[in-house]
């Protein structure tokens, strides 16, 4: 399928709302081809100087139109998909498009996964001193947390990337036991820091009996 491009260094994951500020020609233009045709356009992630997944967009509002053309417009992440090829101007256009296979998305996870990885997540956020919404498991899924659980932006990446949401839920729980485990370490070497000074009680050792 042949999608109009609008490469950025962010990472959008389905289902997730996608804010932008449009200042440049080509993408006020793109814009205003996506109101008119009521296309899509895909959102590849710039990484490591490459183009190679990245997610569709559907245009739903232009919430503010400047005097000067450029706008703040609201869209909506939809598929996952991998470029196959890109040119930086369509045919007749001012911005960028290029041939997208869109990748096959299985919701198989069942709800004890889910239930663990939130209990994770609930975990990490009790650790940070974070205040956390309570959420049924029922209506979370891999994608819901993703921005908020200390993913580095390469794991954003690599977990967009992954089609099956089994797999997704397991990269999220490995990655909160490590992060959790680390943060419990700095908990404790905090707790060990503010403690060195003060003044203790020792209880006096009992060397009568003792021999080298």
């Amino acid at each position: 399928m042949i999608l109009p491009l609008f490469p950025l260094q962010s990472v959008f994951f389905p289902g997730e709302t996608v804010p932008l500020h449009i200042f440049e020609d080509r993408y006020k233009q793109l814009i205003n081809d996506c109101r008119k045709e009521a296309m899509t356009f895909g959102i590849p992630v710039f990484i490591n100087n490459t183009l190679v997944y990245g997610t569709e967009v559907q245009l739903v509002e232009v919430v503010t139109t400047y005097e000067n053309g450029e706008m703040d417009v609201v869209g909506v992440a939809r598929q996952v998909f991998k470029v196959l090829s890109f040119e930086n101007r369509m045919k007749g256009k001012l911005y960028a498009g290029g041939d997208v296979e869109f990748l096959d998305s299985e919701n198989d996870a069942d709800d004890a996964l889910r239930k663990e990885v939130l209990e994770g997540v609930e975990k990490l956020y009790d650790l940070m001193h974070v205040p956390f919404t309570k959420t049924s498991p029922k209506q979370f899924n891999s994608y819901s947390l993703a921005h908020k659980m200390g993913l580095s932006f390469e794991q954003e990446y690599e977990l967009l990337q992954i089609p099956n949401e089994t797999d997704r839920l397991l990269y999220i729980k490995k990655h909160l036991e490590t992060t959790a485990l680390v943060l419990s370490e700095v908990n404790r070497t905090k707790n060990t820091i503010e403690m060195n000074g003060h003044f203790k009680n020792f209880d006096p050792l009992d060397f009568e009996d003792f021999k080298v």
